[in-house]
């Protein structure tokens, strides 16, 4: 199976490389979009500003090549983020494979830091048999398993939201639409649980 993952101005990509990696995919870093159209698998990942990101991948033609893939995309922390429609954050127009915002954490109290960082559960998911695409994202995972955030940006509970976390209000921990999924928690740091869930993304 032909893995790639998107590089463009981001951090962290080279964790979800070694992670792919250790479940023996031979997964590429790059910004060829013809390597791009012909993997078998995309992953969008990454850390970073959301205008900074957007400005880079519209100026290399990046935005449009996501927007034309049919085979399993997985979007992963700001990857998530710049699926959606607009981000609050640097007030910017996204891909819009999901047509919801992400919106800055506004927590009324001093326990709710932002930006959320370390573990917190994912909830409320449907766990579906491999040969349903729904969600395949969980299979053999429980309810209330730990993954790994840092974020200060969210999407809110939408007719997209495969997953949900409870920050100081819940918010969509995970998306799905189409050959489009992606996670707001980090799977290359979330230790067997984001394991599996890569796993079952590389089906």
């Amino acid at each position: 199976m032909k893995v790639a993952i998107i590089k463009y101005n981001a951090g962290n990509i080279y964790s979800v490389y070694c992670a792919c990696r250790r479940l023996g995919h031979d997964a590429v870093i790059t910004d060829d979009p013809v390597v791009i159209r012909q993997a078998d698998r995309v992953i969008f990942p990454g850390v970073g500003e959301a205008r900074a990101a957007m400005q880079h991948l519209n100026q290399t033609g990046l935005a449009d090549v996501i927007r034309g893939l049919r085979q399993p995309v997985l979007g992963i922390c700001i990857g998530m983020q710049l699926l959606c429609r607009h981000s609050e954050e640097g007030d910017v127009d996204c891909l819009g494979i999901f047509d919801v915002p992400v919106v800055r954490f506004r927590s009324s109290s001093k326990e709710f830091k932002v930006p959320q960082m370390g573990w917190n559960t994912i909830e409320k998911f449907e766990k579906t048999a491999e040969n349903d695409n729904s969600n395949r994202l969980f299979i053999n995972l429980h309810e209330g398993d730990y993954v790994y955030y840092v974020h200060s940006f969210h999407v809110p509970i939408c007719s997209y939201t495969i997953a949900q976390t409870d920050y100081d209000g819940f918010y969509s921990a995970a998306l799905h639409k189409d050959n489009f999924w992606a996670t707001q928690f980090h799977p290359e740091k979330s230790g067997p649980v984001g394991e599996q869930i890569l796993r079952n993304f590389l089906l």
